[in-house]
């Protein structure tokens, strides 16, 4: 399929009107329509294909500049971006390549590094997961205890990490390890980028709450790295790590998921003939105020990253305040739905009403990223100077 028509050189020159109409057309001409609304995270087996159309269109990475082949998105774009995406269904794919690793390669990778790895990820040659969390080690990530030990050219590699999403899809994957014993935790860790496929990495599903396999547990045992897939200095991945959690709160801190759940709610009003109800219409208005709220804020800490600038612990804000509302959203759908909201799969097979599965997907959200806790903490200590 040709995709010209969706391509622009300057996609921030038009209006946020017509990059609007321009993205659902996209959606509505290029999207399969088998893969809408999903009620699960969908496996590269069904959702490669919309990847790949992303890549030919170019459409794979709003987020990344155009000189590293991205969309070049503004702020206001990228709102625009993910708003008609969420609302139209569009099923969401193997993103930590382009969502996360890209940009972090962007900031601190070298040019071998940048010239080799961001175009497989552009091309889908090559599918990421994140190796951060370990059994002892989750919100606490600084105890974690994989270990690299330089030998000759290689880093022999040893350890466990867990809640890794999508790692029986992907080909590679970047971890935390620790190089090096120091009196603080934080220091003595490194970055390192990891095929799947090398001997001694064992991956084990986790079967979910949804019955879903999203997660696994991957074992490293021996595991050879050339010398080379450190990225950055050796010792010194901490801050790389702080500043890829600052990129993964903003993500899970968007919008995506509530504006999603709010659309789904709408749905449900209109299939169970709500829309004529004071209480609903109530609760609906007072979810969608919050909602513009949250993307207003969205929105500026998106415009410090495009002017060069490091957001602060606003970003566990961003977090809090989106899977709260999302929690919301998705509680008082199931109470809308009654009795089917005990099923797991939705009402008449339709997809548009799988309350449910967000449901559930919302418990884990307030873990994952960084856990609701952990952010009151942050927040805690550097906006209210708690001790």
């Amino acid at each position: 399929m040709p995709y010209d028509d969706f391509r622009r050189d300057d996609y921030n020159a038009l209006s946020d009107a017509e990059f609007r109409a321009l993205a659902r057309r996209f959606l509505a001409e290029c999207h399969p329509p088998e893969l809408r609304h999903p009620a699960k995270r969908l496996h590269w087996d069904k959702v490669g294909p919309w990847y790949m159309i992303l890549a030919g269109a170019g459409w794979l990475a709003p987020n990344w500049p155009r000189a590293h082949g991205g969309m070049g998105l503004n702020p206001a774009k990228q709102l625009v971006y993910v708003e008609e995406f969420e609302s139209f269904g569009a099923a969401r794919t193997p993103d930590h390549g382009m969502m996360l690793l890209g940009p972090l390669l962007i900031h601190y990778g070298s040019e071998e590094q940048k010239a080799h790895f961001l175009p497989r990820i552009l091309s889908g040659e090559d599918i990421w997961c994140q190796g951060y969390s370990e059994p002892n080690a989750g919100s606490d990530l600084a105890a974690l205890r994989t270990e690299a030990v330089l030998d000759g050219e290689e880093w022999v590699v040893n350890g466990q990490k867990i809640w890794t999403t999508l790692a029986g899809d992907a080909d590679w994957i970047f971890c935390l390890v620790r190089t090096g014993k120091t009196a603080r935790k934080q220091e003595g860790i490194s970055f390192l980028l990891i095929p799947l496929d090398t001997p001694g990495i064992t991956i084990r599903p986790i079967v979910n709450l949804a019955l879903d396999d999203e997660f696994s547990e991957v074992f490293l045992d021996n595991v050879r790295v050339p010398k080379g897939h450190i990225v950055g200095e050796v010792n010194q991945g901490w801050t790389m790590a702080k500043n890829l959690l600052g990129f993964e709160r903003i993500f899970f801190g968007g919008p995506r998921q509530a504006s999603s759940a709010l659309a789904k709610l709408r749905r449900l009003g209109e299939h169970y003939g709500l829309l004529d109800s004071p209480s609903f219409i109530d609760r609906y208005a007072g979810f969608r105020m919050e909602l513009e709220d949250h993307q207003c804020l969205f929105g500026r800490i998106a415009d410090k990253l495009r002017r060069g600038e490091t957001p602060g612990a606003e970003v566990s804000f961003l977090k809090l305040n989106q899977t709260s509302l999302f929690q919301r959203i998705t509680e008082y759908g199931l109470e809308v739905m009654a009795e089917e909201g005990g099923l797991l799969h939705p009402p008449e097979g339709n997809g548009d009403l799988a309350m449910p599965a967000q449901f559930l997907n919302a418990r884990a959200a307030t873990i994952y990223g960084g856990t609701t806790q952990v952010q009151k903490n942050i927040l805690a200590k550097a906006i209210l100077d708690l001790p």
